[in-house]
């Protein structure tokens, strides 16, 4: 059973790190904070505490994990080659939510690989992710800290919600500031590849590595199964998810299906409230900039499933570079892709 502790966000430390120092290099779990999502670390170079995240998670062995580490050095530590790209990014935005796909260490288990001969690292930004990765100093694997293919969880009580009975410690440091997950950049090879988009926007990556290549990544691919949430249905919410080109569109939906259905129906726009009073319908209305939007997502959709809603219609996001990673985001939750 896990215990939960508070944690200042703006000055970590004393008993709460000690506790989950101690916790992690027994082999345990612990979930804690980051600028994007709430990550379940474990040692990131033991095996067995490796194998307690896929089991705590139902999470595929075949999955990578992300190893989060305290400095460039450290990543470079867990490398077999180091390229000029990765440098560049590394220093343009670490630390902060990049993730680099690099080939691995021979001395790295497989296991936080998924098996692969990569790794994926990042140095996250979080006060608290920065001084846990300090006292214990050594990497940790920390993927999301849901169960598989669901809603990533961007407070404790979301943790709570879906690993409280899988877990032994919940660092609890308030909301995550981007609310959604880092960016993946492929950096192997020739030119580097966004495999999944995330907290650092595309823009911000070209103007620091203009050869990138955005790719829409299959997720049968090989090389996409380097990195975390490549599934064709990923960060879903307990009720079905369905996508309306339009707002009007978004309501006479949601209208539809609680005209038929016993239990309510959510309703998420970016705009003005359009459904509000109207029996049956759950309304939700997000910011209209991207990562605004991002930063509630996830939490809105925690919100709904709570409410006990049997499907969401969600306004769907404009098709321009700012909104990529909202837009895979509700692409994976939605029903079109399970």
């Amino acid at each position: 059973m896990y215990r939960l502790i508070a944690v200042d966000p703006r000055h970590p430390g004393g008993v709460a790190l000690a506790e989950a120092t101690r916790v992690l290099r027994a082999r345990g779990l612990v979930a804690f904070p980051t600028e994007t999502v709430y990550g379940l670390g474990a040692l990131a170079l033991d095996e067995q505490a490796l194998a307690r995240v896929y089991e705590a998670k139902g999470r595929p062995t075949h999955h990578p994990l992300i190893a989060h580490v305290e400095s460039e050095a450290q990543a470079r530590a867990l490398a077999r080659s180091w390229p000029e790209t990765a440098a560049r990014l590394a220093r343009a935005f670490w630390p902060g939510p990049l993730t680099l796909i690099v080939e691995r260490a021979a001395r790295v288990p497989a296991a936080v690989a998924g098996g692969a001969s990569s790794i994926a690292v990042r140095v996250p930004s979080h006060p608290v992710a920065r001084a846990l990765l300090a006292a214990l100093g050594e990497p940790l694997a920390a993927p999301s800290a849901n169960r598989y293919q669901g809603l990533s969880p961007t407070t404790a009580a979301h943790v709570v919600k879906q690993l409280g009975d899988r877990i032994e410690l919940v660092l609890d440091g308030g909301p995550c500031e981007a609310g959604i997950e880092s960016t993946v950049v492929d950096v192997r090879g020739g030119a580097p590849r966004v495999l999944r988009p995330g907290a650092v926007g595309i823009e911000a990556l070209t103007a620091v590595a203009p050869n990138l290549h955005t790719m829409h990544a299959d997720p049968a691919a090989a090389e996409t199964r380097a990195s975390p949430g490549m599934d064709p249905r990923h960060y879903a919410p307990r009720a079905l998810l369905l996508l309306a080109p339009t707002r009007d569109e978004a309501l006479t939906m949601a209208r539809s299906l609680a005209e038929r259905e016993d239990r309510p129906v959510g309703l998420v726009v970016r705009e003005a409230a359009v459904g509000a009073g109207l029996p049956g319908l759950v309304e939700k209305t997000l910011p209209g900039e991207a990562s605004d939007y991002a930063r509630l997502l996830f939490a809105t959709l925690h919100d709904l499933d709570d409410e006990g809603v049997c499907a969401i219609v969600v306004q769907d996001v404009p098709d321009e570079p700012a909104w990529w990673a909202v837009a895979d985001r509700l692409a994976r939750a939605s029903t079109a892709a399970r």
